[in-house]
């Protein structure tokens, strides 16, 4: 067994961790183009949740304090952190969640780099580190490997699952093998079942993250884009990736079932690319769905709808979000709720 263990997302929360856009690093157009979003999920979120914001500095807590207020937020599920911060991608740069033996809720720290020494990455590094010492959660500094949220995605029963591309790369642990990457995950997250993927290098920022391709529902349940759409993730995308996905067995042995999405039908606009609706988030009483006004928009509505019947579907328009790099399972992170 692990040092740690992290439940899966659908798990009960105490709340989600923000980290709220703003204009120190890359200006106010990139700041107001895609707060809205951020709005719309504090709203949705604090339905059946605390949210939890990491604020740049007083000066920027004030003005979301305002906004939020303005779009007629319940306040008194909001709290806010002040840390610096260069980007908002929290679910890669921010706090990750796990327990320890004893139960006790701990924040997991693993370097971050920049996605591979691409971006300025100094503030965001700190992140986990500066949360645990303002809220006084216990510490493990797992900083001897370099990890995003992105890139893993757990079944909570043992399994992890990820892109060579974006953990075992030139750019990111150039001096571990797979076999030393799976021994420290094993030790560090508890898990003991590995699906490994080729993925793509150099052709996004993440490095092809697996939060785009492919989720658990549980552990014997995979949500994966669609064959037909699979190849169109990236140019360099091996279709063996998928029947590697489709193949898979969990921890236990047994085979999972298999859910496929749509990808976008359109390209979104000035990318090249299509958008994938697998970067949804899990709230205690609600999905968070991105959209991109296409008509697929309807087709993985339903399968979300279906798929989570005790939770209302929010669907919030990311196209503006997308052409920057991510969507909304990017720029959110889960804070389960303590047994204790």
């Amino acid at each position: 067994m692990g040092l740690y263990t992290l439940p899966s997302e659908d798990s009960p929360h105490e709340g989600t961790w923000l980290s709220w856009p703003h204009h120190h690093t890359y200006g106010k157009k990139y700041r107001d183009e895609i707060e809205p979003v951020w709005v719309s999920m504090t709203a949705a979120l604090t339905e059946g949740e605390r949210v939890h914001i990491i604020a740049y500095d007083e000066a920027e807590r004030d003005r979301i304090v305002k906004l939020l207020e303005d779009a007629g937020v319940d306040m008194g599920k909001v709290d806010f952190v002040i840390v610096p911060t260069d980007d908002v991608w929290v679910r890669d740069t921010g706090p990750i969640f796990g327990f320890d033996k004893q139960g006790r809720l701990t924040v997991v720290d693993f370097a971050f780099d920049g996605w591979g020494k691409k971006t300025v990455s100094a503030h965001d590094d700190a992140v986990p580190r500066r949360v645990a010492e303002l809220k006084h959660f216990p510490l493990f500094d797992a900083s001897d490997i370099v990890i995003e949220g992105g890139a893993i995605e757990l079944d909570g029963a043992g399994t992890l699952m990820a892109c060579e591309s974006s953990v075992v790369s030139p750019n990111r642990n150039p001096a571990m093998s797979r076999d030393e990457m799976e021994e420290c995950l094993r030790r560090y997250l508890g898990v003991t079942n590995f699906i490994w993927l080729k993925g793509a290098l150099n052709e996004d920022i993440t490095d092809a993250h697996i939060d785009g391709m492919a989720r658990f529902l549980d552990s014997h349940t995979i949500l994966v884009v669609e064959r037909e759409d699979f190849g169109d993730l990236y140019e360099s995308i091996s279709m063996a990736d998928y029947d590697k996905i489709v193949n898979a067995r969990n921890a236990a042995g047994e085979p999972y079932k298999v859910v496929e999405f749509p990808l976008t039908q359109k390209e979104m606009r000035g990318l090249g690319y299509k958008g994938s609706y697998l970067n949804f988030y899990i709230g205690n009483k609600v999905i968070l769905m991105p959209v991109y006004n296409d008509v697929n928009d309807g087709v993985a509505a339903e399968q979300l709808v279906r798929l989570y019947p005790g939770r209302r579907l929010v669907k919030i328009d990311v196209t503006k979000l997308y052409k920057y790099g991510g969507m909304l399972h990017c720029v959110t992170q889960q804070q389960p709720q303590s047994p204790r």
